[in-house]
């Protein structure tokens, strides 16, 4: 790199909200559903900001807009649900993603360990305790204990999100190689 290289570099301009968005959205990513709390106060929304943070203690985490319907209810309760969606499950993952989303009781669900609501029909889940929050601009991040999991759904395709899409994967991978977290 030249000098005026690097200068350009630290010359660059502020990166547009809209911009990062259509970047990012060039990375797949899985589809969920966060479920949390209880009786007539839960509620789910679709999201697409999930991850593993660490298997010892096995710690997961999503980000919610601070705005989310389903911020308060996630912290007011302290634990909420990882719902993997299927390929087959795009008018589910639809029904839960606007500002106001279909009711759990419209969905088959089971109560976890936390007493949160499972969408019954998942491909997986991941029940957790809700161990931390941290602001992130104008999301928060959710960190939460795993507590319980399970595959119901095995051998199905998963509900997948590229470039502001929802859909299923074409056909099922092949030669891949693992990826090992160092």
């Amino acid at each position: 790199m030249t000098t005026s290289d690097t200068e350009a570099l630290h010359r660059a301009k502020p990166v547009e909200g809209r911009t990062l968005r259509d970047v990012c959205g060039h990375f797949v990513t899985g589809v969920t559903v966060i479920t949390a709390g209880q009786g007539k106060a839960a509620a789910g929304t679709t999201v697409n900001s999930f991850t593993s943070v660490s298997l010892d203690p096995p710690l997961v985490l999503f980000c919610l807009h601070n705005e989310s319907r389903l911020r308060a209810v996630v912290e007011d309760g302290g634990a909420y649900v990882v719902n993997f969606l299927s390929g087959r499950q795009e008018k589910l993952a639809r029904a839960f993603a606007g500002k106001s989303t279909a009711a759990i009781t419209d969905c088959a669900h089971h109560a976890s360990v936390t007493g949160v609501p499972v969408l019954s029909e998942a491909l997986a889940f991941l029940s957790c305790r809700l161990v931390n929050a941290f602001h992130g601009g104008d999301h928060t991040i959710f960190v939460g204990e795993v507590v319980e999991l399970g595959v119901p759904r095995d051998n199905q395709e998963p509900l997948i999100f590229f470039r502001g899409f929802l859909g299923a994967l074409e056909e099922e991978p092949r030669g891949v190689h693992p990826i090992f977290d160092g």
